[in-house]
């Protein structure tokens, strides 16, 4: 699960923001229409979220086909339908310590530990409610935002698991999830090539498709498996009175009984465990089970068994807390390696990269994995036309893990490692696991000098790609402490500069005085980012200290071990001379808040008491704080740095990762797992606009 969301998608004029409709609604009316996506759901998340961005600035540019605030993006006609009570999520563990510490969240919640609790498959299918009146099935309803669904009751007679009448003429809502096993997915696309129709493209699309799908010449049957059940709102009869007090094992074996189709009537079945130990013994029986079930199935929820103890728990704003899923490893695929690229970085590593038989993985279409360097190539024996499995790690980053050796048919041939450097053509350093061209950052320099101007190290508005080519390109720029030894005269010299120059000139002397950690950062030393550049200069305080540690000192700092602080000692000697010379074009090399002493450890970097913004005086005072979701009101325009560098000015410290020493948690849109598992241990939660208020004299005005 991505914790934070993609990055909108940036639409610079009106062209760009009815393209990005365009492409909205095309993706939207295929998803929903069974058809293979043209774009991904990364993409789509992207565009989305740009096209809302690009309406709130300029609001009076917004067309009537814009998706934003529309259900399925406008991709379907009307049928809103409101669910009697909401439907939502579940929020995700992925090992048996998550499981073990939502237990626990679960049982401080309560007070005691759960009078028991079930363990059944996660179907991996398209979310229904299913309404029944005395009996006859009276209504199918897609999940949709959670609030209200569409109505697909045209659907009812296709659904393999419900029938049109129960066994007795009792009213209930049952939920559960419609997919096609594998058998009707197969069937379906035999179906639809007799009839000249595209094929699906995975199950879980198909079955979107079909559900929504109406007056076709042909009928696929889905299946339906049911997890939950609920009285309607209505009804007062003895019936939804035991619904309401039942446990849920005991509800679900009354709905089997009245002829509904239950997850606790497959293979994999609905298990009722005393101890998390049985639980977690549950998840993996299911999860052995996983390739010979006869459906697709991505995990196994895990529910407190007891209606009272559902009740006392109660619910979050999108997810249960008396529930959770356990996510499975991610789903392997077989495809083609094809070839073998090679690209060059800002600091010089040469990084492989496979070229795949393209292949869809998890909803999107893989044509390109990670093969980290070559001596992972050579471990796993890999060469080009082999059969390989790929999978998507953490569900996001599609990676090579090994060849069917078994599937050779001796047309393969072997990879071929650079001899040269594929950007410059200069000698390779082999010395290390990453390769490197022997001409270090001085052959990344281009993408290096860009790194280095971005918003979150020196943020010097204006310099872009094409100015950082003409600069690198006439030798004004070397290294990034050149930026700030150029003169006005040599920016007139570039091409279409005329305009601007004086503007860029007071961006570099912005740059100039930014905070330690930002100049650190622009450096690009190996192994750092933003976040470990601003622990490394508040621990230090000074570029003379940081550059005196060694590697015991360097590994000190919290998020660096032994392994990552040789390597950042050993890139500060290599950057000495560019060091040198940013010191001499007077740049800041100080941490404000921080000043040189001698902290508990004995390392320099102890906080300077005098600054009340940082210091214990600020608002955040000692307090971890991490931020999750989108950022919305005043802190819309913040990147998640930005937001991270506000937290410090606070006084408090920016993680990551929610663990028990998290004091808050910002939780934005779409927040996920972290805001997940700050309500398990019981942080505290603020919304953007709460964070807002309580650090508003620190936001920049």
């Amino acid at each position: 699960m991505i914790d934070t969301p993609a990055p909108a998608a940036v639409l610079a004029d009106f062209d760009a923001y009815t393209r990005a409709v365009a492409a909205v609604a095309d993706a939207a009316r295929a998803y929903y229409g069974g058809a293979e996506s043209t774009v991904d759901d990364d993409t789509y998340d992207r565009l989305l979220r740009g096209i809302e961005a690009y309406e709130r600035t300029h609001p009076e540019h917004a067309v009537a086909e814009s998706p934003v605030g529309k259900v399925a993006a406008g991709a379907l006609p009307g049928g809103e339908v409101p669910h009697t009570v909401p439907m939502l999520s579940l929020d995700n563990v992925f090992a048996p310590e998550g499981l073990t510490a939502w237990a626990a969240s679960l049982e401080r919640r309560l007070g005691r530990a759960p009078a028991a609790l079930t363990v059944e498959p996660k179907m991996d299918g398209l979310a229904v409610a299913v309404r029944y009146r005395e009996g006859r099935l009276d209504r199918l309803i897609t999940r949709g935002d959670g609030i209200a669904g569409e109505d697909v009751s045209h659907a009812i007679g296709t659904i393999v698991g419900l029938p049109e009448r129960l066994a007795e003429p009792v009213s209930i809502e049952v939920r559960g999830e419609v997919l096609l096993t594998t058998a009707q997915f197969e069937a379906a696309n035999e179906i639809r090539r007799e009839y000249g129709a595209s094929v699906f493209a995975n199950p879980r699309g198909g079955a979107a498709g079909t559900l929504r799908a109406k007056d076709r010449p042909y009928v696929i049957p889905m299946t339906f498996f049911g997890y939950v059940a609920l009285p309607l709102p209505d009804d007062e009869s003895t019936f939804a009175a035991e619904l309401r007090t039942a446990d849920h094992s005991a509800v679900m074996a009354r709905v089997e009984a009245l002829g509904v189709l239950t997850t606790g009537r497959t293979a994999a079945r609905l298990r009722v465990c005393a101890t998390i130990a049985e639980v977690q013994a549950g998840v993996d029986e299911i999860a052995a089970l996983r390739a010979e079930l006869p459906f697709g199935i991505d995990g196994v929820v895990i529910k407190a068994d007891a209606a009272v103890d559902q009740a006392e728990a109660g619910n979050g704003t999108r997810a249960p807390r008396w529930a959770i899923a356990y996510k499975m490893a991610a789903v392997h695929k077989i495809t083609r390696l094809l070839g073998v690229d090679w690209a060059v970085g800002r600091t010089g590593v040469i990084a492989p990269r496979a070229i795949l038989d393209p292949i869809e993985i998890d909803g999107s279409v893989v044509g390109f994995a990670t093969l980290h360097n070559p001596a992972d190539i050579e471990r796993r024996g890999l060469m080009i036309g082999d059969t390989v499995s790929v999978y998507k790690a953490g569900d996001i980053i599609p990676r090579v893990e090994a060849p069917l050796v078994h599937a050779r048919t001796g047309a393969e041939t072997p990879i071929e490692f650079p001899t040269a450097c594929p950007k410059c053509g200069g000698e390779v350093d082999t010395s290390q696991q990453r390769w490197r061209c022997a001409q270090g950052r001085a052959c990344g320099l281009h993408a290096g000098i860009l790194y280095a101007v971005g918003r979150d190290q020196l943020d010097i508005e204006g310099i872009g790609g094409r100015i950082v080519t003409q600069l690198v390109e006439s030798g004004a720029v070397a290294d990034v402490a050149d930026l700030f030894t150029l003169t006005r005269e040599q920016f007139l010299a570039l091409d279409r500069i005329d305009k601007i120059a004086d503007r860029l000139m007071a961006g570099i002397e912005e740059a100039r005085v930014k905070p330690l950690n930002r100049v650190l950062c622009a450096l690009g030393v190996r192994l750092t980012g933003r976040s470990m550049s601003r622990r490394i200069a508040r621990h230090f305080g000074t570029m003379d200290a940081i550059r005196a540690a060694d590697v015991e000192a360097m590994a000190r700092v919290e998020g660096i071990g032994p392994g990552k602080a040789a390597v950042i000692v050993a890139e500060l000697a290599e950057l000495a001379d560019v060091i040198d010379k940013l010191v001499a074009a007077g740049v800041n090399m100080t941490e404000p808040g921080v000043v040189p002493g001698t902290s508990a450890d004995g390392d320099a970097g102890a906080e300077a008491s005098a600054d009340e913004s940082a210091g214990e005086a600020g608002p955040l005072a000692g307090m971890a704080v991490v931020v999750t979701g989108a950022m919305t009101g005043a802190l819309a325009t913040l990147s998640r740095n930005e937001m991270n560098e506000l937290i410090e000015r606070a006084g408090g410290t920016a993680s990551s990762g929610v663990s028990k020493k998290t004091a808050l948690v910002v939780a934005g849109d779409k927040a996920g797992s972290k805001r997940t598992k700050a309500e398990q241990l019981g942080v505290r939660i603020l919304t953007p606009e709460e964070f807002a208020e309580l650090v508003g004299a620190l936001l920049p005005s």
